[in-house]
């Protein structure tokens, strides 16, 4: 499937609903250190539910880390400052989607790590600033499922469709 990226994520009820997405797409989630809530800090255990036991999930002590760990993982950089649409990518299986802290985005230095056609944003309306940053992982996420025909549907969830 697919790698989830948090670079230092601050909400804990965001990180706790991005392990539940990814429990139940089959995704591997990682959060790159500092992180603005502790692991077992309650609003994210309230937020993910008893997801985290079905979620694989990792957590770097920095960039460079999770980076070594992803390896050759095609890199995809999500921010409000690219200019083309999610859309108009084609994820392959094992990409990483890196997201950044909910209060900033995502640094110059690390949106710039992916390959420019690789630089996505999603589309809003004019006025608006950005999406909450679990909404913006869910959106990119089943985009990137979507391509690959929900692969893998059914399988791990107990689904009887």
């Amino acid at each position: 499937m697919f790698h989830i990226v948090l670079f230092e994520p601050e909400i804990p009820p965001n990180t706790g609903n991005v392990i539940r997405l990814a429990a139940n797409t089959g995704c591997t989630l990682h959060l790159v250190r500092p992180l603005g809530f502790s692991v077992d800090d309650a609003a994210l255990r309230r937020a993910g539910l008893d997801y985290r036991e079905w979620a694989t999930m990792r957590v770097h002590d920095n960039l460079g880390a999770c980076l070594a760990e992803l390896g050759k993982a095609p890199l995809f950089t999500f921010s409000t400052r690219h200019q083309r649409r999610y859309d108009q990518a084609a994820f392959e299986p094992g990409a990483a989607l890196v997201f950044g802290p909910e209060s900033r985005g995502l640094p110059d230095a690390v949106r710039e790590i992916a390959p420019p056609p690789h630089r996505l944003a999603i589309p809003m309306v004019a006025a608006s600033r950005s999406l909450n940053l679990s909404n913006a992982v869910a959106v990119v996420v089943y985009e990137a499922w979507r391509q690959h025909r929900f692969v893998g549907e059914g399988e791990a969830t107990g689904s009887t469709q």
